[in-house]
């Protein structure tokens, strides 16, 4: 975990007295957390993962991917090679996550400055209707 700390206050391009002001500790006591010498009680972790934007298990875990930690909710899970014929390969822990199964229809959305976008058939077709049922209110309204 201190290790992860460190870096992530880096990033963020904090100081300890930064982050200690935060979270309204010392900043002794931030540097402890970063040598190892202590580490954060639960409140103060909490702290640290909202203040960083990471998932707490991300910044307790000890162990960082060769991607580091990114923002909570954010997902680095690897390269893919597309095909001679356009598959792809959608990595297991991807699949998992986002509970992606064998017949899944998915919908391929691109912007040419953002990149491609894949999403769950039945989740755009729910946020259409959704769409078109809050414009059918407002036309009743008027």
């Amino acid at each position: 975990m201190n290790e992860h700390l460190k870096k992530l206050r880096k990033k963020n391009k904090l100081t300890q007295e930064n982050v200690a002001e935060q979270l309204q500790v010392s900043r002794q006591a931030v540097a402890k957390w970063e040598s190892g010498d202590t580490v954060p009680d639960m409140n103060h972790a909490i702290a640290l993962a909202r203040l960083f934007n990471v998932r707490l298990d991300d910044l307790a875990s000890g162990e960082e991917s060769r991607y580091g930690i990114g923002p909570k909710g954010k997902h680095i899970f690897g390269v893919t090679t597309i095909s001679e014929r356009g598959h792809i390969v959608i990595p297991k822990k991807a699949r998992d996550l986002f509970q992606l199964r064998a017949g899944d229809k998915l919908l391929i959305l691109g912007d040419e400055e953002q990149g491609l976008a894949l999403v769950k058939n039945e989740h755009f077709l729910t946020l259409v209707d959704d769409i078109f049922a809050a414009q059918n209110e407002s036309d009743d309204v008027e």
